[in-house]
């Protein structure tokens, strides 16, 4: 279970903390006690997160900084000592990937790098996760679950770099920090979805968008599936392994984790701009525009039963349900409301429900 009496007065240092992943993830942990710290670029977005909640205000010290410059990173950790780091600071889209492979493959496996080099030695930091993606696996495009194990690869630009980065985690673990106070993990999630996405290249914000500006969507490989799943789902296992990786048996839990949703919410792009479409406007339109060469793996499925052996996390947020928090927020948005406020009370009943979910 998430713990609260364990995160209390915790420093906490999220970099990426500026972004979606990494904006929910901040505010969760100060609503759970901990003084949060954070490490990130601007939003790579005008509408995002960060700003529509008004997050600056819950960091003990939040910078933006580039995780590629080294000493940066190292100086900001020396000065605040952080004992727990969320890594999330990377380019995070496929297809911008195309557009700028040399800023990608800078941003995700030397900032990476960095951030490990950074850390040796220092006793203070109990525990690192790496945030990386389902997209990590060497995809043959087979119906079949991806496990921990399994070969990692990448056809584009994104998907490599976030493989490398993960094997770089993970050889950094066996070539440095075995005999360190220091444990680490890799995470691997889904399509993750929820309340302030507003990056490009990604049927939610296409979807959201066409509502606002009362247009109709067009997408593009409507037959494609995804693992789509509430980000608080991934985001919670992310939180109970940093407070295993600091127990007494914290190394039993170095490695790489999968946090996936069940089958049951997998579903094609066109099925879930209709369903997610709807709940924004009965009215919603959608137009299907054929895809271009630069393209994403089709099937992408994760076996969880690791995390959910070891870690007791589970998923539990139906599809309906998944989407209709998602709609919820943005219409919220839409009206102008509180969302720092609107944003807390909706992790504040995840974490009730998620605590109690047998």
């Amino acid at each position: 279970m998430i713990d609260k009496k364990f995160w209390k007065n915790k420093r906490v240092l999220v970099t990426g903390h500026t972004g979606f992943k990494g904006g929910w993830l901040s505010l969760w942990l100060k609503l759970l006690g901990a003084k949060v710290y954070g490490y990130s670029l601007n939003p790579i977005t005008k509408k995002n997160f960060f700003s529509e909640t008004k997050l600056k205000k819950i960091f003990t010290k939040e910078v933006r900084k580039n995780i590629q410059n080294k000493k940066e990173i190292e100086n900001f950790i020396k000065k605040n000592k952080p004992q727990i780091i969320f890594h999330l600071a990377a380019q995070p889209q496929v297809l911008e990937s195309f557009n700028d492979p040399v800023n990608t493959i800078y941003s995700n496996i030397i900032g990476t790098v960095n951030l490990l080099e950074s850390i040796r030695k220092k006793k203070y930091i109990k525990a690192l996760i790496n945030i990386t993606t389902d997209k990590v696996y060497k995809n043959s495009e087979k119906n079949i679950k991806f496990k921990e194990d399994f070969c990692l690869g990448g056809d584009d630009i994104y998907s490599s770099s976030k493989a490398s980065a993960d094997i770089i985690t993970l050889s950094y673990i066996k070539s440095f920090f075995d005999n360190s106070n220091c444990n680490i993990s890799t995470v691997r999630a889904g399509n993750c979805i929820g309340g302030g996405d507003w990056t490009k290249y990604r049927i939610l914000t296409d979807s959201v968008s066409a509502f606002y500006k009362k247009k109709e969507l067009i997408i593009r490989r409507p037959k494609a599936k995804r693992p789509w799943q509430h980000l608080l789902e991934p985001l919670a296992g992310y939180i109970i392994l940093a407070q295993k990786l600091c127990s007494k048996k914290g190394k039993k839990f170095n490695g790489a984790w999968n946090f996936g949703p069940d089958r049951r919410i997998h579903l094609s792009v066109l099925e879930f701009a209709k369903i997610f479409g709807k709940k924004l406007n009965p009215m919603f339109k959608i137009k299907i525009r054929k895809a271009t060469d630069k393209r994403e793996k089709m099937n992408l499925d994760l076996d969880s039963s690791k995390a959910k052996i070891k870690l007791k996390w589970k998923t539990f947020l139906s599809i309906q349900k998944t989407l209709s928090m998602t709609a919820e927020w943005y219409l919220a948005n839409h009206k102008k409301r509180d969302m720092l406020d609107f944003t807390s009370k909706q992790i504040l009943e995840f974490n009730k429900y998620f605590n109690k979910k047998k």
